[in-house]
């Protein structure tokens, strides 16, 4: 069984594209995406509906590939690839050089408990929740809150990527004003000219479903029963990826439409593995098959939000009931004596 370096050695011959492939799935997904927005605005109701959840899913598929790009997985060095991707990257607001710089630092302190919080979730242990003011709870729980998540749009995706990185950095990042302008601009466009239901089919459904699912997938990946987190002593880059990367099982046309990006752990171990090579690789090693498992299904998805923060003690997140338990059975314990020297 390999471990550590020796693994990620292993996979790395599956780092290496089929260039006809990357250039066949990005232009076939584009396509597809226009003419899944173009239908919003062209053809009798039934369909602008149909095309207009199509269109959040197929805003998902192309993000994973730009995600890929972004890691130089796929279509490095390619002007016309770099250029489809920053245009992309501005249209799903989610600009170039605030992604690449969150996400990058996401990957290199994945799951340590005393990192920024830079590209992730923030993560609070038990104790250090406890010692929260109420507004900080306040705060530190919306953000893990399911109605957040499912209003990625506005919050991780307007707010989180492009406000408040532009208001942090206005020189370093100027895409994500622009983002921002086009954005609003756009939308008032076409409800000005081509009306309210142009703009709720072709703007507010697709990336109502597509900043929603993004926003949970990035959070379940690494937000699941069974994941560990670590101090900066105890970390390393391996265990990081097997331990607190979940494998998400997914359809066969969810994994289509989400790029296989369920196979999140493969994805941490190695990054330069492009999307349509991790089934490959899941297959080919049995050390990559020993992984704790989650999926889309309704159960999974309340446990994955049931878990709030996490117990150093327990070795595991935990939620607030059972943060309400300790407390109690502290108390308690904490009474005892003095009942009985009472």
């Amino acid at each position: 069984m390999l471990q550590g370096k020796d693994l990620i050695l292993a996979t790395k011959p599956y780092a290496c594209e089929e260039r006809t492939k990357s250039w066949l799935y990005l232009l076939t997904t584009l396509c597809l995406l226009i003419l899944a927005l173009a239908s919003t605005l062209l053809l009798p109701l039934p369909f602008r509906i149909a095309g207009s959840v199509l269109s959040g899913l197929l805003i998902v598929r192309m993000f994973v590939i730009y995600h890929d790009h972004q890691h130089h997985a796929i279509l490095h060095n390619s002007r016309i690839a770099n250029a489809i991707m920053t245009l992309f990257g501005i249209y799903i607001l989610a600009p170039t050089s605030i992604w690449k710089r969150s996400h990058d630092y996401h990957h290199k302190h994945n799951s340590k408990l005393f990192s920024a919080s830079i590209g992730s979730y923030a993560i609070a242990t038990r104790q250090r929740f406890e010692q929260m003011s109420s507004g900080e709870r306040r705060s530190y729980l919306f953000t893990r809150h399911p109605a957040t998540i499912a209003g990625g749009y506005l919050f991780m995706f307007l707010i989180g990527m492009c406000w408040q990185s532009f208001t942090s950095s206005p020189r370093k990042h100027a895409d994500s004003l622009l983002a921002m302008i086009l954005h609003v601009a756009g939308s008032i466009a076409v409800f000005y000219f081509l009306g309210w239901q142009s703009w709720l089919f072709f703007i507010l459904i697709p990336f109502t479903i597509a900043c929603g699912i993004g926003a949970y997938l990035f959070y379940a990946q690494h937000n699941f029963p069974g994941v560990v987190f670590n101090d900066n002593e105890n970390w390393c880059y391996d265990k990081a990826a097997l331990l607190s990367s979940s494998y998400m099982q997914m359809h066969p046309l969810m994994a289509w439409f989400t790029g296989n990006i369920g196979y999140h752990h493969i994805h941490h171990l190695n990054a330069r593995i492009p999307f349509y090579r991790l089934p490959e690789v899941m297959a080919a090693f049995p050390e990559l098959q020993q992984v704790t498992v989650t999926s889309l299904r309704i159960r999974d998805i309340r446990a994955c939000f049931r878990l709030k923060v996490w117990d150093p003690e327990r070795q595991r997140m935990i939620g607030l009931r059972e943060i309400c338990d300790i407390r109690s059975a502290a108390q308690q314990a904490f009474r005892a004596p003095a009942a009985m020297h009472g």
